[in-house]
């Protein structure tokens, strides 16, 4: 039992050292290369045998690396959420598909995410700063719901393409605060019709484009920051544990120390 414990903790560390998860890493980029020449009719007729060979093998070696994973951290491989996010990628890969489904083999490259430490760091601060971008999104579509609803009785009867009920209005306010074609191709119509339109179209713009987004902006950066922080204190907090630690044993050495030279202070003393 103790053989085993000391083989999956020697594999455990083995399968997390950086040299292998470079070479995970490298061998996830080139899988990526290989899933778009697949799209290439050409590169299909001129290597589509090797391409295939060379896809199935590197399946075979992210599947060999989730085991791995499995046999060396057990229960503990399912606690961290990066695990699960590579061992969901690959279950999918495996599961038997054709036509349009075969596309879904493009997902083994979104472990780059979980391979590339930055990119984590990303991806986390986004899950973080999600309950603010929700309190946003909330505010964002009142202000959608009360502008569709003004853009349909002010516009509707001339543009029911545009504005002809509330469904429309959204897509339509959606297009416009996404900044295209919002001047040539509604606005502008718009205000040919109705002089002051543009007493409408401003405003929703500088709330919706200029403010809102930028408050998505604000408060994913905002929780970056708060993370770096929080990690340079951890940081902190483990070098002044180490140094304690160190201070410690040094203090208990000196202590030792100062005991031997007593004693052979006594044993001089008692000589004499």
């Amino acid at each position: 039992m103790q053989q085993q414990s000391s083989l999956s903790d020697r594999l455990g560390a083995w399968i997390e050292s950086d040299r292998v998860q470079h070479a995970i890493v490298a061998l996830i980029v080139i899988n990526a290369v290989t899933l778009g020449l697949e799209t290439s009719s050409r590169a299909m007729e001129t290597a589509g045998g090797l391409l295939k060979l060379i896809d199935r093998t590197l399946l075979s070696v992210f599947v060999a690396e989730i085991l791995v994973k499995l046999f060396a951290f057990r229960a503990g491989f399912f606690r961290n959420p990066w695990n699960l996010f590579d061992f969901i990628v690959v279950g999918i890969a495996l599961i038997p598909s054709s036509g349009p489904l075969s596309v879904m083999r493009v997902l083994r490259v979104l472990r780059l995410i979980s391979m590339v430490p930055r990119f984590r760091f990303v991806v986390e601060s986004l899950l973080r700063a999600v309950p603010g971008i929700l309190s946003i999104a909330g505010l964002l579509l009142i202000v959608f719901y009360v502008a569709a609803v003004m853009a349909t009785g002010l516009f509707g009867e001339h543009f029911p393409e545009w504005f002809g009920g509330i469904g429309e209005s959204m897509y339509t306010l959606f297009q416009i605060m996404t900044l295209e074609s919002w001047s040539m191709g509604i606005a502008r119509p718009v205000i040919d019709v109705y002089p002051w339109a543009w007493a409408f179209f401003i405003p929703f713009i500088l709330i919706a484009t200029f403010t809102m987004l930028n408050l998505f902006i604000a408060i994913i950066v905002s929780t970056m920051q708060s993370m770096v922080e929080e990690q340079k204190h951890r940081e902190t907090a483990e070098i002044g544990e180490i140094v304690h630690d160190e201070n410690l044993g040094l203090h208990d050495e000196l202590r030792a120390l100062r005991e031997e030279i007593r004693a052979l202070r006594t044993a001089v003393e008692t000589r004499r």
